[in-house]
């Protein structure tokens, strides 16, 4: 991260402190705390979220190794409720500010926000050390599975899986019981989908997959996202191509 991100972000932070303490000399009042028990946090979460542009893709139970306090019992995977979620971060601030990093900024901010009115915690994928384990909270939720060319595959997403972050919960919520897609897919198209076989169950060669997006049989994957992840039946047509081509920019700059 760039040193103007690290800033931005603790710079937040300390506001947010200095807010709370001096909350009663101001006449400033916290965000309204909505943790409701027994069992309605994820439903409460899952409304939230979705005004956010953002959808509960799963809820894993938390181990100890896990790294967050011990009153947390499992975790929200919050992951972009598409296709409406990139219209609505397009015309975010951080999207227009020219900074760095907008869209994990953007995560951070909502994301965050979200945490703080349930009187929870926030995780990022893109915020450590410590890193959190969010491939293991996600194949832990019953609904993410390694898929045959090694991305993870969800069971409503297919192959665009992708978290924005995550919301601690204390109360315990078992895993789902979904059905891996791949198990009845029988064409398996994500197999025949990359020109260079960049993605294998076991490998990703990054280098072939750079060349392939250098030549001009690669200008597909810039503009509308990988091949693979498009083979994907699961999930098909709910990327905006918009979107794909902000993170293969990221990922491949030109």
């Amino acid at each position: 991260f760039s040193t103007k991100a690290i800033w931005a972000s603790l710079n937040f932070d300390l506001f947010m402190v200095s807010l709370r303490l001096l909350g009663p000399s101001l006449n400033w009042k916290s965000p309204a705390r909505r943790g409701p028990e027994n069992g309605q946090q994820v439903s409460a979460l899952t409304e939230a979220a979705q005004a956010q542009g953002l959808v509960v893709s799963g809820v894993s139970p938390l181990l100890p190794e896990d790294g967050l306090p011990t009153r947390f019992r499992s975790v929200a995977l919050l992951s972009p409720d598409e296709p409406g979620f990139w219209p609505l971060v397009s015309a975010s601030p951080e999207m227009a500010d020219g900074e760095p990093q907008p869209l994990d900024r953007w995560s951070r901010r909502v994301i965050g926000r979200l945490a703080c009115e349930f009187g929870t915690k926030a995780a990022f994928p893109f915020v450590g050390p410590p890193w959190r384990p969010f491939t293991n909270w996600a194949r832990r939720s019953g609904r993410c599975w390694p898929s045959p060319v090694g991305l993870l595959v969800h069971d409503t997403a297919g192959l665009w899986i992708s978290f924005r972050g995550a919301v601690a919960l204390e109360e315990d919520v078992p895993p789902v019981a979904s059905a891996r897609p791949c198990d009845s897919c029988e064409a398996r198209p994500c197999l025949r989908a990359c020109p260079v076989s960049a993605l294998r169950e076991d490998s990703y060669d990054v280098a072939a997959c750079h060349r392939l997006l250098d030549a001009p049989a690669g200008r597909g994957c810039l503009s509308g996202g990988c091949r693979v992840r498009r083979a994907c039946p699961v999930g098909a047509g709910q990327r905006d191509p918009a979107q794909s081509a902000f993170h293969m920019k990221a990922f491949h700059p030109t």
